[in-house]
Parts: C-alpha cells; sequence; structure tokens
C-alpha cells in the first residue's frame, strides 16, 4: 500500500511520470499482485483525499508535467522550478497550489491551438462519455476560482440554488475556464489510463479506495442537492462523522452532508452504482471506506462542536447491496468494516460477500484480545499490519503501552520495534485471508515519521509523506524486492 502522492518525483509530488512506472515495475520484481493507492480526487481544506471537491474527478497535482513536456504542450524551460516545497519527504501543498496551475493552464492551451485531430476527437469523446460529472465539476471548479477558493454553501443564492439564469451567465461568462479544466482532466484520466494499462503488463493489480461521503465543499453537493440532507438554503441539516471510542474521547466530527437514501432508493441508487462504474473504469478493485454506515450511520447536528450529542440512523442496508450486485455482478469490492460492528452490520457484509478488513495492530490489545487475534481471521477478508491512520508497524511498538508492546512481542516472538515491525509483516503475509496488504513505510521499516495520517487532526504532516529518491534506491540496492518476493514465497502468496 502507498498512495501515488507519496511516490517520489522531482516535482513535488507523486505523479503519473516515470517514478510511478519504476515503482510498478519494482511491484514486479518483488512479486507483489496488488498496489493498494489513496483516493486520486482533487483534495480540499486539510488536503485529505477523503475531503474531495469531487467523488469523479482526479487531481490535477498527479498530471505529469515531464509527460506534458514531452508532448510539446511545455516547454521545459516554463516548468524549470527546482524547489516545489521546504522536504523532499514531504508535500507542500501550498507550493503545489501556488505554482502547479499555471502550468496545467498553459498546458490547456497549448492543447486547444496546437492538437492534432486524432487528440480534439479522443477528448471529444472523454467530454461526452463524462458529461454526467465533468460538466458540473468544471464549472464548480471555475466558480471557485472566480470567488477566490469559496465554498459553494457561501455562494450568492441563485448561483447556490443553481437557478437557470444564473447558471446560464456563469456557463457563458466562465466558458473559456471550464474547457480549462475539462482539458485538465482529460490529461489527468488520460495519463492514468497509460499508467494501468503498463500496470496491468507487468501483472500488477490496482485497488482503488472510495471515502462513502462526499466533502461539504464539492460538486457533487452542489449539483446533486436533491440526494443529500439539506435544508432549503442548501446547507447541511445533519452532518457525519463516528461517535466517541477509546481512540477519541468526542468522537469524529466530519462534516460531509449525509445522503437522502429514501431518495437515493427512489432513483434506484443510481447516483451510487454511476460512482462506482466510473471506479471500476479506474481500478481493478475497490476498497469502499466506513462500509458500517450502509447498515446505520452516524448522523450530527451542523451546529455541534463535537460528536458526542450524535445519533444512529438507520441506513439503506440489503436494498443498497442487491442493487449493486444487480448493476455490477461481480465487482471486486472490499469493505472497510473497522470500527463497532453490531450483529446487524456483520450481516450486511455476510449477506454482501465482499471481504471485510482485519488490521493487525488492533489484534494486540492486552485488556481484550478478540476478533482482530490473527488466529480468528476468516479466508474471506484483506489482512494489513496497518492502514492510513494507523502509526508505522515499527511505530506502533514505539507508542503503544508497556502491555500492548509485551504481549505482541510474545505473540510474534519478536525483539524491539524494528524486529516487531518486521515480524509483524510476517505474521500479515502467514494469516488466513486471502489478500494481505502491506504499507511501504512497513516494508521500509520506517518509524512514525512516516505516517500518513492521525486521524481527528487537522494539518501538520496529514497526507504529506513521501517516499525520497535516496530511501526507494536504498532499498533497491539492498535487495527489498528479493525479499518481499522471498516472503511471497514462503508464505504461499506468490501464485
Amino acid at each position: 500500500m502507498l498512495a501515488l502522492s507519496s511516490l517520489h518525483s522531482p516535482r513535488g509530488i507523486g505523479d503519473f511520470g516515470e517514478s510511478a512506472l519504476e515503482w510498478l515495475r519494482f511491484l514486479r520484481d518483488a512479486g507483489q499482485k496488488y498496489w493498494q493507492i489513496l483516493p486520486l480526487g482533487p483534495t480540499g481544506w486539510g488536503d485529505s483525499p477523503y475531503q474531495s471537491f469531487s467523488a469523479f474527478a482526479i487531481s490535477p497535482y498527479y498530471i505529469s508535467l515531464d509527460d506534458l513536456i514531452r508532448r510539446k504542450l511545455l516547454w521545459e524551460r516554463v516548468a524549470s522550478y527546482k524547489i516545489w516545497g521546504s522536504s523532499a519527504a514531504l508535500t507542500d501543498y501550498y507550493t503545489l497550489y501556488r505554482r502547479r496551475w499555471r502550468y496545467l493552464r498553459l498546458a490547456s492551451f497549448s492543447f486547444t491551438v496546437s492538437a492534432s485531430d486524432e487528440s480534439r476527437k479522443d477528448f471529444e469523446r472523454f467530454r461526452e462519455e463524462n458529461s454526467f460529472w465533468l460538466e458540473d465539476f468544471a464549472l464548480f471548479t471555475a466558480i471557485k476560482k472566480k470567488l477566490r477558493g469559496k465554498a459553494w454553501t457561501e455562494w450568492d443564492e441563485d448561483l447556490r440554488r443553481r437557478e437557470p439564469a444564473a447558471m446560464k451567465a456563469a456557463r457563458d461568462k466562465l466558458s473559456e475556464e471550464t474547457l480549462n479544466h475539462s482539458i485538465i482532466q482529460y490529461f489527468a484520466f488520460e495519463q492514468w489510463r497509460g499508467l494501468r494499462e503498463a500496470a496491468r503488463a507487468l501483472g500488477v493489480a490496482i485497488i482503488g479506495d472510495m471515502p462513502m461521503y462526499v466533502a461539504a465543499d464539492s460538486a457533487d453537493a452542489w449539483a446533486c442537492g436533491r440526494l443529500f440532507q439539506l435544508d432549503e438554503d442548501q446547507r447541511p441539516l445533519r452532518v457525519a462523522g463516528c461517535p466517541p471510542d477509546p481512540f477519541s474521547a468526542k468522537g469524529q466530527l466530519w462534516g460531509n452532508p449525509l445522503y437522502r437514501w429514501d431518495r437515493m432508493e427512489e432513483e434506484g441508487f443510481a447516483w451510487w452504482i454511476a460512482r462506482l462504474r466510473a471506479a471500476f473504469g479506474l481500478y481493478d478493485a475497490l476498497r469502499i471506506d466506513h462500509f458500517r454506515g450502509f447498515e446505520s450511520y452516524f448522523s450530527i447536528d451542523p451546529k455541534a462542536r463535537d460528536a458526542s450529542g450524535g445519533e444512529w440512523v438507520k441506513g439503506p442496508g440489503l436494498a443498497f447491496i442487491r442493487a449493486i450486485h444487480a448493476a455490477l455482478p461481480g465487482a471486486n469490492i472490499i469493505a472497510e468494516d473497522l470500527g463497532y460492528l453490531t450483529p446487524e452490520v456483520k450481516a450486511l457484509l455476510r449477506a454482501s460477500g465482499y471481504p471485510g478488513m482485519k488490521v493487525l495492530q488492533f489484534a494486540f490489545d492486552s485488556r481484550e484480545p478478540g476478533e482482530y487475534a490473527p488466529h480468528t481471521y476468516e479466508r474471506n477478508s484483506v489482512v494489513y499490519t496497518g492502514t492510513h491512520d494507523n502509526p508505522t508497524a515499527r511505530g506502533w511498538f514505539a507508542c503503544a503501552s508497556g502491555e500492548d508492546a509485551a504481549f505482541a512481542r510474545d505473540f510474534l516472538g519478536a525483539r524491539g520495534a524494528v524486529g516487531g515491525g518486521q515480524a509483524m509483516i510476517r505474521c500479515a503475509l502467514a494469516s488466513a485471508p486471502n489478500t494481505a496488504i502491506i504499507p511501504m513505510q512497513d516494508y521500509l521499516g520506517l518509524n512514525n515519521r512516516a505516517r500518513m495520517n492521525r486521524p481527528s487532526t487537522v494539518g501538520g504532516s496529514n497526507w504529506r509523506w513521501r517516499m525520497t529518491e535516496p530511501q526507494f534506491k536504498r532499498a533497491i540496492e539492498g535487495g527489498l524486492a528479493e525479499r518481499m518476493r522471498r516472503l511471497a514465497e514462503v508464505y504461499g502468496r506468490s501464485e
């Protein structure tokens, strides 16, 4: 598991360029079948890929500028900045925001004046096939740019409500900017398509990641307001989160608008089916975040300061699962079923047939060892040493309580944090689940400076960690690919 943003590159963030191809070749050499990534959508406030401006678009930051240079859509001297942030180990989203867009707009302009007839036809085909989301997203992004990033819930009432006259005026006035954003999405999808084809040729399948909810400030909430719990003024009536637990005394207040599941069901869950179908056009398999929300979701007053006063509300349940099975038979879905699971949630997961998740770090609670103990894992599941929300395996041993760390060392037969992290990898690979996913940070034996996210916090190093080129080169030269391949063979995961 490695976020695309965490790949090394000379342009400040991992992208669809040569470093991604190098990474895929490494996975092939390491005998790995899957590459799991984080959501690819354009990120908003806080830079979280789970709070995207669109459920369908791809972040323009992932577009390889070097590929645009090779295609003569950019001149190399134009994209000659050497500094894309203060550290090669951290993505600097502020610098990307300030510098990246000018190059993408220049490339978009070059495309409009110099693209071949074949490329123009391909672009128009892309526009037509994605019109159900692209037109609204491009206009949404153009309006936000004009209004200096203001959230759509703060726009003038006529635009907020999508009054026909206001929409026409915006389309007419911002037609050039809207076209620009459509072309930029075309670049992103075209490059991703090439990267996915390369992955297939190398025998690597890509597992995508889908947030259950959309961001409050998103083109989806603006364009499809009828499908969300919004008031007459288009502001959230209730918002998403999760209740207090041992990890968060006041729960987590995510702030996403909740779905109008009754209306979605009346429409045959068409929006969700379109979303999933689009995702399977990008990925070979898909992890859906917060699966338990389909059975019951946590509903919070949008004026609340935390999630402590929220309540559970029944979700669409089996009707939703049946609609997905009918529309997308055989879809390769992984259900993120972590957290407090009621018998009803477990029954829904069994009815879906989707594999759930097992996180090895959760197995070593010395107070109540239970269903996360490795010897209890079923075949139809996916095991992880940890996820993007967890410490690294090595970092877990450094920050766990003395009792938990001692219990883990006894269970794993390991010594020290470094040895414990490597033993955790072996335990995951040796366990029963059909699929095992290991974060690259754990294979590299990195401490918590390489942690991707700390839930219930915003800013800092969240979502910013990158594998530097020297780290990657040292791993290759040190034989990491060979060791990974050997582990896969030892534990019967190479075929």
